[in-house]
């Protein structure tokens, strides 16, 4: 799920089709039918020098670049990957995470680095997250209730990593204000959780329970709304406010 503008919101599925939904009227009114898998990823570029563009990637490993204004694919390249998860747009470079890693991108396709945990236990990547002002990677597994954090400069392995409790996997992972929003599957009887966390203090804030599926999409609106999916055991999506103090939450 992608907030592309104030008019629009981008949404991936797994029957291969990105919908374009209006913020204004709540109807789907266009469908983009170039990938050939599951879409996974939706990130966005916006240029301070040039069109807005768009990134979206699928689970074969295939990655589009579209000008938004046009709603027209600029270039495709294709990465060797087990399962493509997510992509994240920071720095000038694209972040991909696969099951088996993350991988820094160029905007051509190249691959820079690849990062890994090197553990004994293999854990599956689903998504990753860039604080460019702080020089951190933030990353989540489906198979894992800890949210991993490594310096930039330094990826041989987490500095840190926060245990989120009655946690059983997490799914997506997004900025807002000075918080990182999880969303995960519980193990309990609460399935779908949100976890925030403190960017500072790498602490869990608050859990949100609004979803009777894992919490599998998350998306920003300005930084004073979230909206947030589950999965196809809940079929619904809800909003939360964003608290001015940028501490709290409430669902709306």
């Amino acid at each position: 799920m992608l907030g592309v503008d104030r008019d629009q919101v981008w949404m991936g599925s797994e029957d291969s089709v990105i919908y374009i939904i209006s913020v204004v009227s709540l109807v789907c009114n266009r469908q983009l039918t170039e990938h050939r898998a599951e879409v996974t990823g939706l990130a966005l570029d916006n240029g301070k020098y040039s069109n807005t563009v768009a990134y979206s990637c699928s689970a074969e490993g295939t990655v589009m670049v579209w000008e938004v204004s046009a709603l027209q694919v600029k270039r495709t390249f294709r990465l060797s990957c087990d399962r493509l998860q997510s992509v994240f747009n920071c720095g000038g470079a694209l972040w991909c995470c696969s099951r088996d890693g993350i991988m820094e991108v160029g905007r051509t396709g190249v691959v820079k680095q690849h990062i890994n945990l090197h553990e004994p236990q293999r854990v599956t990547y689903c998504a990753a997250l860039v604080l460019p002002e702080s020089g951190e990677l933030w990353s989540v597994c489906v198979d894992s209730a800890e949210v991993y954090i490594w310096h930039m400069k330094n990826t041989t392995k987490p500095f840190c990593r926060v245990m989120l409790q009655d946690c059983s996997g997490c799914h997506c992972i997004i900025q807002v204000k000075n918080q990182v929003w999880v969303g995960g599957m519980g193990r309990s009887s609460v399935k779908g959780k949100i976890y925030i966390l403190d960017t500072e203090r790498y602490e869990v804030l608050k859990e949100l329970h609004g979803h009777m599926d894992k919490v599998t999409a998350l998306c920003s609106a300005e930084d004073r709304y979230v909206l947030s999916g589950a999965g196809k055991h809940d079929g619904k999506i809800a909003i939360w406010k964003v608290e001015e103090r940028g501490l709290d939450s409430s669902n709306c």
